[in-house]
C-alpha cells in the first residue's frame, strides 16, 4: 500500500460489507495493508474458465463483474457480482482452476485479498467463517461440481441434456418493474442525475410526451459521457448523451428467454411496451438484476438471502422459494443427484443461519455461550442430505468436555441454544420431532466423551433400542461449528466397532426386516392404519431397505466422509468389486425412489411417504418392481455377507 491513509480509506470500505462488518478495527486494517486495489475496463475478462487459480479472492468495490459459463459456444450467465460482493474465493478453499469466468460489466475498482489472509480470519473468527461457508463460495462449488457431475456419471439415470434443460428452457417468468422512473429528452444532465440520485436508481428511461420509450442512461453513461469528459456537459439536454433507441420485448418473458436475449444482444437493460415495439407506451423494465434473482429462483440468491436475514420469518420465505425451485426442477427431470445437493446447502444455510442468530438473541438476553468448540449435528435423512420435503427435524450438538466444575453450566448455555435453534427451524417449515431427538433435548445436547459412551453402548449391546437409534444417529453430519469434533467422534466409533464386531452382525439383521414389498399376486403390500389404510409406505418398504443395507456397509468398510445413500453405494461399488454392478443398480434405486416420493410428496402437501398406488403410473408401477428386485438381492447379499441365518432372534 502507498500510504496510511489508502489504508485507512481501504479498511473503511471493507467495514461497509459482510463479513468484515463484525471484524475488530485492527483485523480489517490489517487485511486492508495486505491486499492490492485495481482498475478495470468494461469488458475486461478477470480470470476466465479453466484458468490457474490465482491466491486472492476478489471484492468489487465499484462497479460490477459478470461470471458465466459457457455451453455449447454460448455463454450462461451465473451471478452479476456488484458493491460489497465477493468472487473467485475457490483460491481458499482448494481446486486447481476456476470453474467459471469472470468479466468485468462496467468499470469496476477491483479488491485483492489473499486467500491466506482470508483463511486465517475463517480460522480465528466464526462469523467469517459462517459468512464464507454458507455465503456463495459454498453454494456455488457445490453447483458447479454437482453439475459437473451430472454430466459425467454414467450410471444416472437422467442424460446430459436433461440437466441442461433446466438451465435453457426454464420456464419461470422474469417479474419486471412496472413503477419505471422516467424523464422527457428536455430535461438537463444534471436534472436527470438527481433524479437517479434521489431515487437510488441506476438507469432512467427517457420517454416521448405519449410515455413511448426514446433511449436510457445509466451510471456508465453517466461516468463515460460526463464525468470522464473534459469541461462541463451537465447543462446539456439529456437526448445528448442517452443510449438510444432501447430495446423493446412484450411482457411474460421466461428466465431462459431473458439469458439468451442478454448473451445476444450483450444489453443489460430491456424495455417492456404494449406491442414489443418502441411504438407504444411503456409498460416496464427488466434489468439483468432483475433477471439473477427472479422470484428467488436462482440457488445462489436464495442461499445469499438466507444469509443475508435479520428477521426469522425471512427464513421461511426463501425456504419457501427453495421448494418452489424443487418443483421446478422435479418438472423438468433434473437428476435427483443435482437437486439434493441444491436443497440441502440451502437447509445448511438455514440452519447457520438459525443457529448465528440464535447466539445473538442469547447475547442480547445477556447470555454468553461459553468459549468451548462445538458441533451442530444433522441426523437421519439430513445427515444423509436427502431432506428434500421438509419433514421432522432430527439434530444433536456435541462439544468438548469442559473441566468439571463447568460441565452443568456449559450444557445449559448449549441447551438453550439448541432450543432457540429448533424453534426458528420449527418456524422455517420443519417440524419437531415427536421423540424428541434434538440437540434441544438435553440428552443429545453432551459433550463428546458422553457421545463416545452413547455410540460404546449401543455398540457392545446391540438391543433393539440401540440398533433404533443407529438408524438416526449413525447417520451424523456436521454442519456447523468445530467439524474434528464430528471427526473425532466417528473415528471412536470405527474403534468401538473393531472391538464390538458383533454389532455389524446384528445391524445388518436389522436392515432385513422390511422384505421386498410383494405379496404373492404381485400386488403392493398396503397400510392397514386407518390413517393410511390402502396406502403405500415409500419410506419403510422401500428406502429403508436400502439405506440401511448401505449404512451397514459404510460402516463395516469405515468410510469415514458424510455421504448420502446413494454416494454410499457409489462408493461401496468401488470397495465391493464382486458387488460393483449391484451396488450402480442400487443407487440408481434409491434415486428413483427418491423423486417418486418427492412427486408425491409435492402433490399431497404432504412428506410424501405414503404413495396410492392407484395414483402411479404404469411405467413408475413396472420401475417399483424393479426396485422391489433389486432390494432383494441387495438383502440376500447382505444376509450372505454377513451369514445372518446363523444369528440368533
Amino acid at each position: 500500500m502507498a500510504s496510511n491513509t489508502i489504508v485507512e480509506r481501504v479498511a473503511a470500505d471493507l467495514s461497509k460489507y459482510p463479513p468484515f462488518d463484525v471484524l475488530e478495527p485492527a483485523v480489517v486494517q490489517d487485511l486492508a495493508s495486505s491486499l492490492s486495489i485495481h482498475y478495470h475496463e468494461e469488458g475486461e475478462m478477470i480470470f476466465r474458465k479453466g484458468d490457474t487459480l490465482r491466491e486472492a479472492a476478489f471484492m468489487v468495490m465499484k462497479g460490477a463483474v459478470r461470471l458465466f459459463d459457457s455451453m455449447d459456444d454460448e455463454e450462461i450467465l451465473v451471478d452479476l457480482c456488484d458493491e460489497g460482493d465477493i468472487f473467485g474465493v475457490r483460491a481458499i478453499f482448494g481446486g486447481s482452476s476456476y470453474v467459471l469466468s469472470a468479466q468485468v460489466a462496467e468499470e469496476s475498482l477491483i479488491y485483492e485479498m489473499p486467500a491466506e489472509k482470508i483463511r486465517g480470519l475463517i480460522a480465528a473468527s466464526n462469523a467469517v467463517s459462517m459468512f464464507f461457508a454458507g455465503e456463495f463460495a459454498k453454494s456455488m462449488q457445490v453447483m458447479e461440481r454437482s453439475l459437473t457431475n451430472a454430466f459425467d456419471q454414467r450410471k444416472l439415470r437422467y442424460s446430459e441434456q436433461s440437466c441442461r434443460s433446466f438451465l435453457e428452457h426454464e420456464t419461470l417468468e422474469v417479474k419486471p418493474v412496472a413503477n419505471v422512473i422516467t424523464c422527457s429528452p428536455d430535461i438537463t444532465i444534471r436534472e436527470a442525475a438527481k433524479i437517479m440520485s434521489d431515487c437510488n436508481i441506476g438507469s432512467i428511461l427517457v420517454v416521448s410526451a405519449d410515455n413511448h420509450p426514446l433511449g436510457i442512461i445509466t451510471d456508465t453513461d453517466l461516468r463515460k459521457k460526463v464525468v470522464a469528459q473534459p469541461g462541463s456537459v451537465k447543462e446539456q439536454p439529456v437526448r445528448d448523451i442517452m443510449s438510444s433507441p432501447v430495446y423493446t420485448i412484450t411482457g411474460r418473458k421466461t428466465v431462459a428467454d431473458m439469458v439468451m436475449l442478454m448473451v445476444k444482444t450483450k444489453l443489460r437493460h430491456f424495455c417492456i411496451t404494449e406491442d414489443g415495439t418502441v411504438n407504444s407506451p411503456l409498460q416496464g423494465i427488466i434489468s439483468e438484476h432483475d433477471i439473477i434473482t427472479s422470484e428467488g429462483n436462482n440457488p445462489a440468491v436464495i442461499m445469499k438471502e438466507i444469509m443475508a436475514a435479520d428477521q426469522v420469518g425471512q427464513l421461511k420465505v426463501e425456504r419457501d422459494k427453495a421448494e418452489h425451485l424443487l418443483r421446478i426442477y422435479i418438472g423438468q427431470d433434473v437428476a435427483v443427484h443435482f437437486i439434493s445437493n441444491i436443497i440441502t446447502e440451502i437447509n445448511d444455510a438455514l440452519i447457520v443461519k438459525a443457529i448465528g442468530l440464535s447466539i445473538a438473541s442469547l447475547e442480547k438476553e445477556g447470555w454468553l455461550l461459553p468459549d468451548t468448540p462445538f458441533c451442530w449435528l444433522s441426523l437421519g435423512s439430513e445427515g444423509r442430505k436427502e431432506q428434500l420435503l421438509r419433514t421432522d427435524q432430527d439434530n444433536a450438538l456435541l462439544y468438548l468436555d469442559p473441566p468439571e466444575y463447568l460441565k452443568a453450566e456449559v450444557q445449559a448455555s448449549f441447551v438453550a441454544l439448541g432450543r432457540k435453534v429448533t424453534s426458528i427451524l420449527e418456524q422455517s417449515g420443519f417440524a419437531l420431532c415427536p421423540a424428541e431427538v434434538m440437540a434441544s433435548n438435553d440428552e443429545w445436547c453432551q459433550p463428546v466423551s458422553v457421545w463416545k459412551k452413547y455410540f460404546s453402548r449401543w455398540i457392545l449391546t446391540p438391543e433393539p433400542k440401540a440398533l433404533m437409534n443407529a438408524t438416526i444417529f449413525f447417520d451424523f453430519r456436521p454442519v456447523y461449528g468445530d467439524a474434528s469434533l464430528a471427526a473425532d467422534l466417528k473415528k471412536g466409533i470405527f474403534e468401538e466397532l473393531a472391538r464390538g464386531r458383533g454389532f455389524l452382525e446384528f445391524f445388518a439383521k436389522n436392515a432385513l426386516q422390511n422384505p421386498p414389498p410383494l405379496g404373492f399376486f404381485r400386488n403392493f403390500l398396503v397400510e392397514k392404519s386407518r390413517d393410511h389404510a390402502n396406502e403405500f409406505d415409500i419410506k419403510s418398504r422401500a428406502m429403508m431397505p436400502l439405506s440401511d443395507a448401505a449404512r451397514v456397509l459404510a460402516y463395516e468398510q469405515r468410510i469415514p466422509d458424510y455421504l448420502s445413500t446413494v454416494e454410499r453405494y457409489h462408493r461401496l461399488a468401488d470397495l465391493l468389486l464382486p458387488e460393483k454392478d449391484l451396488c450402480l443398480e442400487a443407487a440408481a434405486a434409491y434415486e428413483f425412489l427418491m423423486r417418486l416420493r418427492v412427486v408425491n410428496g409435492l402433490d399431497q402437501g404432504s412428506s410424501g411417504r405414503y404413495i396410492k398406488p392407484e395414483s402411479l403410473n404404469k411405467i413408475d408401477r413396472q420401475m417399483l418392481r424393479n426396485v422391489f428386485t433389486t432390494i432383494g438381492q441387495v438383502q440376500k447379499t447382505l444376509n450372505m455377507r454377513f451369514q445372518l441365518d446363523y444369528i440368533r432372534d
